[in-house]
């Protein structure tokens, strides 16, 4: 099911720009975090009833990007997230950023499920586990 592409919209603002109205790189990272939370809601998974009823957090263990072509003020970027592998903790995600079709920045993202108390890996709640499936 969640194993194809969300898309989730963000428009580069100033702020995530430099003086020459280029994003900066590390500001991707915010729009794919922004883009993940989102499809975790629209799997039925806000954050909070992550934190709260099901005491877990997903951090990021690793990720691997590239940059291909900037993105620059005002440009309405899509995110793009995508179920590559799932493990007993882990998820890894396939990331892309997108402007008028053309691909921008493309990234590997491995987040790890972890408990709220702990902060060691634990197992994926089965509810959560249901939605997202098997990767394709």
């Amino acid at each position: 099911m969640s194993n194809t592409n969300f898309s989730f919209p963000v428009r580069v603002y100033y702020q995530d720009t430099d003086a020459g109205g280029v994003v900066y790189h590390s500001t991707y990272l915010n729009f794919m975090e922004r883009a993940r939370y989102e499809w975790l809601r629209e799997l039925g998974f806000d954050v909070n009833s992550l934190i709260e009823i099901h005491q877990i957090l997903f951090m990021v263990r690793s990720l691997e990007i590239e940059y291909f072509k900037p993105a620059v003020l005002d440009d309405l970027l899509y995110v793009t997230v995508a179920i590559t592998e799932v493990g007993r903790s882990r998820i890894i995600l396939s990331q892309e950023i997108l402007c008028r079709y053309i691909k921008l920045v493309s990234a590997t993202i491995h987040v790890v499920c972890v408990g709220t108390g702990t902060l060691k890996p634990v197992s994926i709640p089965v509810p959560l586990r249901e939605k997202i499936g098997k990767p394709a």
